[in-house]
C-alpha cells in the first residue's frame, strides 16, 4: 500500500515550436522533468505534509515513478492567455483525507484560475464533511462558511499562467502536487 506522507506543489511554463517539447520545458521549469510522472485522482492523503519544492526534490531520483495530481494547458495561438492550477483543501482532522482539484482555463488570469481551483477543492471537502452551503454563492461567502464550520483547516493552490508565444510557438503551463511515498 502506497500512502504518501509528504508532497510539494510546483509549477512551470515552456515554449517551443513542438507541443511535446513545450510541455517538457514546462516540466523542467517545474523541476519534475526527470521523473516518470503518473497522474492520480484528487485525494489529499491523511497525515500528508506539504513541504517546499526544494526539500521534496531531495527525496526523488531521476527515472523514479512519481505520483502526482497535475493540471496542464497549451496553446500555439499568439498572446492567448492560458492557465493551469491545482487547488488543495485539508481537513482539520489530520486522520481524514482532503481534496485536490485540477483546473485549466483560457483567458483567465492566474489569480482567477487559482481561486477557482482552491474553491473546487474546498467545496469537495465540504460536501464530504457535511458542511451546508449554497453552491451558487460567491467564493468569499463559501470561504467564510467553511471557516465558521471549523472543519477545513487549510486551503491553498498552485497556479501557472502564460501568454501564448508571440510568434506562434507552442506555450505550455503546468501546475502539480507531487507525492513522496
Amino acid at each position: 500500500m502506497i500512502v504518501p506522507k509528504k508532497c510539494f506543489l510546483t509549477k512551470g511554463v515552456g515554449a517551443h515550436p513542438e507541443k511535446l517539447s513545450s510541455f517538457e520545458l514546462a516540466l523542467r521549469d517545474a523541476g519534475i522533468a526527470a521523473y516518470n510522472l503518473v497522474k492520480v485522482s484528487s485525494i489529499f492523503p491523511p497525515h500528508c505534509k506539504i513541504i517546499h519544492r526544494e526539500a521534496g526534490l531531495k527525496y526523488l531520483s531521476p527515472g523514479q515513478i512519481v505520483f502526482c495530481v497535475m493540471s496542464d494547458n497549451a496553446t500555439n495561438e499568439p498572446n492567448r492567455l492560458i492557465s493551469a492550477s491545482v487547488g488543495v483543501s485539508i481537513p482539520k482532522n489530520p486522520a481524514m483525507h482532503g481534496y485536490l482539484s485540477e483546473h485549466h482555463a483560457f483567458g483567465w488570469t492566474e489569480r482567477k484560475t487559482g481561486d477557482y481551483a482552491e474553491d473546487l477543492a474546498a467545496e469537495m471537502l465540504a460536501t464530504v464533511l457535511g458542511v451546508k452551503f449554497d453552491p451558487d454563492s460567491n467564493y468569499d461567502a463559501k470561504r467564510e462558511l467553511w471557516k465558521i464550520s471549523d472543519e477545513i483547516v487549510r486551503t491553498t493552490e498552485v497556479t501557472q499562467s502564460a501568454q501564448g508565444d508571440k510568434d506562434g510557438r507552442w506555450t505550455s503551463v503546468i501546475a502539480s502536487c507531487v507525492f513522496i511515498a
